[in-house]
Formats: C-alpha cells, structure tokens, sequence
C-alpha cells in the first residue's frame, strides 16, 4: 500500500484512467467496465479495476491540479506498477474553431506553474509532451468512431478563478487550444519514470465566447471521450 492509495498488490490494472473526480471514476467503473471492484476509497478518491472488452483496466480519480494528479501518477508508477496512464478531464477552450463537447488531446502542455521550475532549477523550460504511441492511436481510435480529436497545445494552470487577459491573449495568439490544470504533471512524472501518458479533454467552457455546457450536456459528451480513451487504453 501507498501513501494515498490503499489497494492490494496486483489489485490495480498496468493501464489506469485518471480522471479528477471520484464521482466520474465511480459512473466510468458502473457503466463501462465489467466485473467492476473498488480498490481504493482513502481522502474519498476512489479507485475501480476492472474489464473492458476483455481487457483488464483500472481508473483512478486524482483531485484537481498539478500537486494532487503527482502524488497519484507518482504512487501509481512506483508502487503499482503501472505503465499507461490516460488523462481523462474536462478543458477550457481558446481558439475560434474549438467548440463546445470537443474533444481535445495534448500533444503537449506549457504551464504556469513552478513546479518543473524547481525540478530544474529555474535553468531549463523543460517541455512535457505526450507518449507519441499513445497520441497516434487516439487519433486513429477518434476517427474509427467517428469521434473527431483535435491535437495540439494546451495551457496546465495553477490559478482556476484568477485570469490575467493579457496573458490568455499571448496563449491564443500562439495557439494554444485550452486550459486545465493536470497534464503537465502527469506528463512530467511518466517521462521520469518511462512510462506512457496521454491527456485528453472534453470543452466544458469556452473562455473566450464565454460559453459552457450544461450538466447534462457534460455527462453525455464526456461518454465520448471516455469511449476513444478506453479504446486506446486497449489497444
């Protein structure tokens, strides 16, 4: 058992999906997998394994932001074994042409946080980026379900409520597709650690147009990209 997560040995799956929160982690576990058993219930972030189109699979919610998705990605590598890691969350769009229930999948993250700062002494921008296995299947996993991905750029934030226009105007302008606030660290620990990890997000909000779906809405778009990362997960 780790720190965070109390699961038995061999009790978690080598492929997890992480979403933030536990309530997802729960109605992905209850309607997408079969034979379904909870392993983890510790600070209310749960954990199920269980099948999917015979594959064996686990997820595993891991609260908001940068700090919180390290300890999970962390404990999950080290002590679990785990070797694919697949960002499951929800994203703030940017760009004109992104629209509300996208899907959007990053290739790579820029970030505002400090946190790779003091990983490399403030002396390299180190750039976290998506294992390109896992980005090439998605892509062609979208297409077979007819269920478009877009690929490219998203901003990981520290801040949620706090914006600073001057800078969402610099993010748009090199086009950067969105906002969220976990892929940077996901992507940082499994390059540390070899592993694979992809992050991929439905648009809840548009920032720009000041758009955002309502809570059905979001449970029926978030089916999609659960579906393109479970089939990815497997392949």
């Amino acid at each position: 058992m780790s720190v965070h997560i109390h699961a038995e040995e061999g009790s978690i799956a080598e492929t997890v999906l992480l979403p933030g929160d536990p309530m997802r982690a729960k109605y992905i576990a209850e309607n997408f997998f079969e034979n379904a058993v909870c392993y983890n219930r510790v600070r209310g972030e749960l954990g199920y394994t269980g099948e999917y189109k015979g594959h064996r699979i686990s997820v595993q919610s891991t609260g908001m932001g940068m700090p919180s998705a390290t300890i999970y990605t962390t404990e999950l590598i080290c002590d679990y074994g785990v070797n694919k890691l697949i960002r499951i969350g929800s994203i703030g769009g940017y760009q004109d042409e992104i629209k509300l229930r996208d899907i959007i999948v990053a290739q790579a993250t820029c970030t505002d946080s400090n946190m790779n700062k003091i990983i490399f002494n403030d002396e390299i921008s180190y750039a976290p980026v998506a294992d390109f296995e896992l980005l090439k299947t998605v892509d062609e996993k979208g297409k077979s379900l007819n269920i478009p991905v877009k690929i490219g750029n998203v901003l990981t934030t520290d801040t949620f409520y706090v914006w600073r226009h001057d800078k969402r105007e610099q993010l748009v302008k090199h086009n950067v597709l969105g906002v969220e606030m976990e892929a940077a660290a996901i992507y940082t620990v499994a390059a540390r650690y070899k592993k694979k990890a992809l992050a991929m997000f439905t648009v809840s909000d548009h920032l720009v147009r000041e758009e955002k779906l309502s809570p059905e809405e979001r449970e029926l778009s978030f089916n999609d990209m659960v579906k393109v990362a479970l089939e990815t997960a497997i392949a």
